[in-house]
């Protein structure tokens, strides 16, 4: 009797290890801010910083957040036209509520993180490295992996219209919660979890992809 394929590992994703107090802080690049509640400005500079154990709320045009490093972060319903996030090294980041335009998370090195009920136009994760990433409850419009390099990832409840997982590299990456309309180079999910019906819908792509034609 054949053995079953074994169940995709979960993601492993705590809440960020908030103080119950927090100060207020002003955003400023290079900035070494703790235990502080961060009102965005129209334009926010963050690059380089340090923060930890922040909450940050507000709304803003554009928030530049390019090589910083964040622990223990919560943004709580956001209202963003374009964060660069560039290169940044995150663990126990909590995106809940709001909308982001454009969410740049490229070259980041992220690990425990939770999108939770929010909405993202476009989400590019292009040469990321993401261990353990929950994401439930969201529409995210197009969702780009290229050269990713994804860890215990897992969707609920979440919809997209275009992924692109173009040389993306996974290990127990759970799809079955993502509605996705159609992906790029269905090839490139190798290693991911899908459920019948979703097969059962690339099935063309996939036949294309290995050379099969089809005829009624």
């Amino acid at each position: 009797m054949a053995s079953r394929t074994p169940a995709p590992k979960p993601p492993v994703v705590s809440a960020p290890d908030l103080p119950r107090q927090l100060a207020d802080a002003a955003p400023a690049p290079r900035a070494d801010i703790v235990a502080a509640r961060i009102t965005l400005q129209d334009t926010t500079d963050l690059t380089h910083a340090t923060v930890e154990q922040c909450i940050i709320e507000g709304q803003a045009t554009d928030v530049d957040m390019r090589w910083s490093t964040m622990f223990d972060v919560e943004l709580a319903d956001i209202r963003v036209a374009a964060l660069q996030a560039r290169a940044l090294n995150g663990r126990r980041i909590r995106i809940v509520g709001g909308r982001i335009g454009t969410l740049d998370l490229t070259d980041a090195r992220l690990s425990e993180i939770e999108l939770r009920d929010v909405r993202i136009d476009y989400l590019n994760l292009g040469a990321a490295r993401v261990d353990h990433l929950q994401v439930t409850g969201c529409s995210i419009t197009t969702l780009d992996v290229p050269q990713a390099v994804l860890s215990r990832v897992a969707f609920e409840n979440t919809r997209s219209d275009e992924v692109d997982p173009r040389d993306m590299r996974a290990t127990d990456v759970d799809l079955r919660g993502l509605d996705a309309l159609s992906y790029i180079d269905v090839t490139s999910l190798r290693g991911a979890t899908l459920d019948g019906h979703q097969v059962q819908m690339l099935a063309p792509a996939l036949a294309a992809a290995a050379g099969i034609r089809v005829l009624d």
